[in-house]
Formats: structure tokens, C-alpha cells, sequence
């Protein structure tokens, strides 16, 4: 106990290495007595949580934090943490402190050395433990704090998100979401779990060998289940079949997608785009950019009778569908103009600044709805392409600009040729048709 006022004074964290007081601590982690051991927890987790005030009072705090945590690994500290965690019941209060500590001490560490500790932390065992944690049906706050420190184990990591695959943790996470498949969270911290879970499981979709796994696991039908209900749960369920579906790899979801009805599901949704909820998840115009990216890659994606499934939808009641489609383009093309219009520094301004600035007014969102009308116009049904030039006509609009939004794409795409050949195909068919 004597030990934690070290903690306020970090700049005395050498002294802890020097003396191998740390790799003396560490191995108490292993003690019998496991008592000791969540005295230890307690003790790093607090050297590891430094006051972001105190760095900016004192020059070279963070340093003396990053060699204390490199001393950390360096004596095998996260599978000694995995090893004590094992044994912790989660039902003795103490014990349930020792874990919220242990995870924030992995927290802690990430802050610092985010890619050393997220890989370490992956391949010596503690995702294990944490597929394992967030398995358990009941909601407690550390199956919360366990799925933030999973989600923040996946997050732009191949590595990682390979290792959840081969564990099985997509059957995991699907079984773990598929409790939200009727039933809303009971409280706001319960609705950060689910989006957490949300989460991993489209961060895992990154990973190619991942996608299969999903939909051998019946992901698809999980979430076309999701998108039927009323349930909160099914604005994030547009956002993993996005994942599931999107550039070349999402073919075999795409084709089992519209084979099990899934468009029926759909559709709805895109006419008539789920309110962002109060509560948390995906705003409107995030579910309005899943929405179109999952049209398109559909019609990217599918080829001969489920390809026309998905074309024939724009027939539907009077091609109401065309007329939803034009909406989302004019919606996106105007936020994108004024955002061209209000623009600042215009002289100090680079090509990368002036894409960005046009991505976060909706270019991405108009970019995928521009693209639908493409393929649209050149599906060979004469209805579809006059109600779109239609449109387009009364707001003094016409095929010429959404040409143009398909130029700058195929110049900024960085997909494979085969699909930079396609634009190039649409933006030449448009160019004819014009």
C-alpha cells in the first residue's frame, strides 16, 4: 500500500526499474494467495494512470510512463494479468475490482504503446479471455468494460481480428448480439455494450477469411432479422452488412443476401431511412451512407437472376425507389456545393484538405448514390433511365453532373483495375447517353 504514493510522482518510476522492484511485482501476480495478486493489480493500474494535467505541468512525464510500461512487458506482464484473471470470480466484489483494474491497466498501457500492446495483448491470451467474458448472457459493467477493451484489440488490427476468427469469435459475437434481435438495452450503459459488440464484429469483417466465417455462421440472417424488428439494434445491423458486403470480397455475401430475402428487408429501410436514436448509434446520414454502399455493392457484387432481383426493385410502385435514390443525390450533392461555397482559406487550401473537407459534407455518400444511378442508367430498362433524367430535370439537374461525381471517384478510387475499368465503362456510357 506504501507503494501507491509513487503514483503522484512519476518522475520516480526509474527508480522502481532500477532496483527490479518492478519484476518483483510482477511476479507476485502469480502469488497463491490471490489477494496479493489484486494488490499488485490495484498498485499498476494506478502508476499506469497518469493525470493528462500532470504531463502537461511537467516535461518528460509520459517518457518515465513509457519505460515503466516497457518494464511491464518486458517481465510478461499481460499473460501473468491473463493467468490471474482466470481465476477471479466476478460474483466476489473484490474479485470484480480486480478485473475492472486489470482491464484498465491494459487500457492505460494502449494509451501509451498502442500497436506493442494491442499485438501483445492479442497473441499472449487476453482476447481469449475477453471472447470468453463477453459471452456471458447477464450485463455487468466489466462484460461492458471487456467489450471496449475488444473492440480496442480489433480496431485497424489484421492480426488481431485473424486471431478472434480462428477462436471462433465470430459465432461468439453473433451469439452475444443475437439477445438484441427483440429486446432493446435496459440502460444507456447496456446500449454502449451492444454498439461495442457491434464493433469488434465489424472490425473482424476487415479481415477477409472473416466474411466467410460470417456467413457460414448465419450472420446474414442474423441481421436481416434485426433490420425486420423494431429494435434498436437494427440501425447497427446495416452497419455490419456494409462491412459484410462491401468492395469484391463481399460477393458470396451479396449473392446469399439476396437469396435469403434479404432485400425485402432492405428496401424498407432505404425508403424510408431509421431515425438516429436518442440513446446512441449510427446517425441519419451514417445509416443513409450504409444504405447506398449496401445497394451498391449488391449490384457490384451479384451477377445474372439475383442481379436483376435487385434492379427490378427500382420498378417497384411506380419506380418509387428512383425516386428515393434522386432525393439522397440531391441531398448530398447540395451539402457538397455549399460546403464548396463556404469554403475558408481557399489560396492556403491543398488537394488533400479540399477532399477532406468535401468527404465530411457527404462526397462519399454522393459518390455510392451516383454511382447506382449509373449502373441504373445502363441496366437497359428504359423506365428507370427517363424517370431519373426525369428528376433530375426539374431541379435543372442532369445525367452531366453525376458524370462528373464519377470522374473524380475513378480518379480517387484505390481499388483493383478491374473495378477502376468498370467506372471508367459507366462514366463512358453516361458521356454517350448525354
Amino acid at each position: 500500500q506504501k507503494l501507491h504514493i509513487i503514483s503522484t510522482v512519476p518522475q520516480y518510476y526509474q527508480i522502481l526499474i532500477e532496483t527490479n522492484i518492478i519484476q518483483t511485482l510482477v511476479g507476485l501476480l502469480s502469488h497463491d494467495n490471490s489477494d496479493i495478486a489484486i494488490g499488485v493489480v490495484d498498485l499498476f493500474q494506478q502508476l499506469t494512470d497518469v493525470d493528462s494535467e500532470e504531463e502537461d505541468e511537467e516535461e518528460g512525464i509520459e517518457e518515465k510512463v513509457v519505460l515503466l510500461i516497457d518494464a511491464l512487458l518486458d517481465e510478461q506482464v499481460i499473460p501473468l494479468l491473463v493467468q490471474n484473471l482466470e481465476r477471479l470470480d466476478d460474483k466476489v466484489k473484490e474479485d470484480s475490482d480486480g478485473v475492472h483494474n486489470t482491464l484498465a491497466i491494459i487500457e492505460n498501457m494502449c494509451e501509451y504503446k498502442h500497436n506493442v500492446v494491442t499485438n501483445k495483448a492479442g497473441e499472449q491470451g487476453l482476447m481469449l479471455w475477453l471472447l470468453k467474458r463477453v459471452r456471458v448472457r447477464q450485463y455487468d459493467a466489466n462484460k461492458l468494460y471487456s467489450s471496449e477493451i475488444l473492440a480496442i484489440l480489433l480496431q485497424e488490427n489484421e492480426t488481431n481480428q485473424r486471431l478472434l476468427g480462428e477462436a471462433d469469435g465470430i459465432d461468439i459475437l453473433l451469439q452475444s448480439l443475437a439477445y438484441y434481435k427483440r429486446r432493446d438495452p435496459h440502460s444507456q450503459d447496456e446500449v454502449e455494450l451492444m454498439e461495442n459488440l457491434f464493433d469488434c464484429l465489424c472490425s473482424s469483417l476487415m479481415y477477409t477469411p472473416n466474411r466467410d466465417r460470417f456467413l457460414k455462421g448465419e450472420g446474414l440472417q442474423l441481421m436481416r432479422l434485426m433490420l425486420q424488428s423494431k429494435k434498436m439494434s437494427r440501425r447497427s445491423a446495416l452497419k455490419v452488412l456494409n462491412h459484410a458486403m462491401c468492395n469484391a470480397d463481399g460477393k458470396d455475401n451479396c449473392m446469399k443476401f439476396v437469396e435469403i430475402f434479404g432485400l425485402g428487408s432492405l428496401f424498407p429501410a432505404f425508403m424510408k431511412t431509421l431515425k438516429a436514436s436518442r440513446k446512441g448509434g449510427s446517425s441519419e446520414r451514417e445509416l443513409e451512407e450504409h444504405l447506398c454502399s449496401i445497394i451498391a455493392s449488391l449490384l457490384r457484387n451479384t451477377t445474372g437472376p439475383s442481379r436483376d432481383r435487385v434492379i427490378s426493385k427500382f420498378l417497384e410502385n411506380d419506380h418509387e425507389k428512383v425516386d428515393r435514390l434522386l432525393e439522397i443525390h440531391l441531398k448530398y450533392l447540395d451539402l457538397v456545393q455549399k460546403a464548396d461555397i463556404n469554403r475558408h482559406d481557399e489560396d492556403d487550401e491543398t488537394d488533400i484538405d479540399r477532399y477532406l473537407r468535401r468527404l465530411d459534407a457527404g462526397l462519399y455518400t454522393l459518390q455510392l448514390a451516383d454511382y447506382i444511378i449509373s449502373e441504373l442508367c445502363v441496366c437497359g430498362i428504359a423506365s428507370i433511365k427517363s424517370r431519373i433524367k426525369t428528376i433530375l430535370g426539374q431541379r435543372e439537374e442532369s445525367l452531366v453532373t453525376v458524370r462528373r461525381v464519377m470522374e473524380e471517384y475513378w480518379e480517387q478510387t484505390q481499388e483493383d483495375e478491374e473495378w477502376k475499368k468498370r467506372i471508367q465503362f459507366l462514366i463512358n456510357e453516361l458521356h454517350v447517353d448525354i
